[in-house]
């Protein structure tokens, strides 16, 4: 019984432990602006950071959310990132944004953000928008939205937006992440180098085999 009462103490504390570790430590200073410089520069999450007494307000800025992207490719929509790559000063801080633009029946396909979630606001047009959980039941929750709604899709689950109304559409979307990551279930599956075997796909999918080489082509 003694053994018992001085091993939970340890194995409670051993499981904080890994619970605290689970997650990304809070800043400890006001910002982290990121930079390449490997020689001056002190490596925190993913990123070099630039001496704070050097920072300077356009590393916390960024021009041209404002312009369309091009929609002129076989999905018709366009995401424009605006993560730590284009904005430095977003280093260590937890958010990024995206800019959605859909021409027509324009379509954001099925992706997933390893690392966020998403809120989405939906600026010009009408979106149809859904995600589904994860395997254990599947469920596929879908909304129309307009001008002004708002929509969540949590981390790591399958989502999507497509355009449902006549003219353009434009959405913008903040994320949960400086470097939320995007993964595109059709490039992923069908277009990964090298290719999956098709052998794999076929039983993934229950179709012929000459299904899967057709859609392995077309990415």
């Amino acid at each position: 019984m003694k053994a018992v009462q001085i091993l939970l103490p340890i194995v409670l504390l051993a499981l904080a432990s890994s619970l605290a570790s689970a997650y990304d430590p809070s800043p400890l200073q006001d910002f982290c602006v990121a930079i390449n410089d490997t020689k001056n520069g002190v490596f925190v999450n993913g990123k070099f950071c630039k001496d704070p007494k050097l920072a300077n307000a356009n590393d916390f800025f960024f021009k041209g959310l404002n312009k369309p992207g091009n929609t002129s490719n076989a999905v018709g929509s366009r995401v424009t990132q605006v993560n730590v790559q284009q904005i430095l000063g977003l280093n260590t801080l937890g958010v990024s944004l995206a800019r959605i633009d859909f021409a027509p029946k324009g379509l954001n396909p099925p992706h997933i953000h390893p690392r966020a979630s998403e809120i989405l606001v939906v600026e010009e047009g009408t979106l149809y928008v859904g995600f589904v959980t994860s395997n254990t039941e599947n469920r596929l929750f879908t909304k129309v939205l307009k001008k002004g709604d708002v929509f969540v899709f949590p981390i790591g689950l399958i989502h999507f937006q497509l355009n449902v109304g006549d003219g353009n559409a434009v959405a913008f979307a903040g994320l949960s992440s400086q470097n939320p990551g995007v993964i595109t279930i059709a490039n992923a599956v069908f277009g990964s180098n090298p290719p999956i075997s098709p052998d794999v796909l076929t039983k993934a999918f229950q179709v012929d085999k000459n299904v899967v080489n057709y859609l392995q082509k077309q990415f």
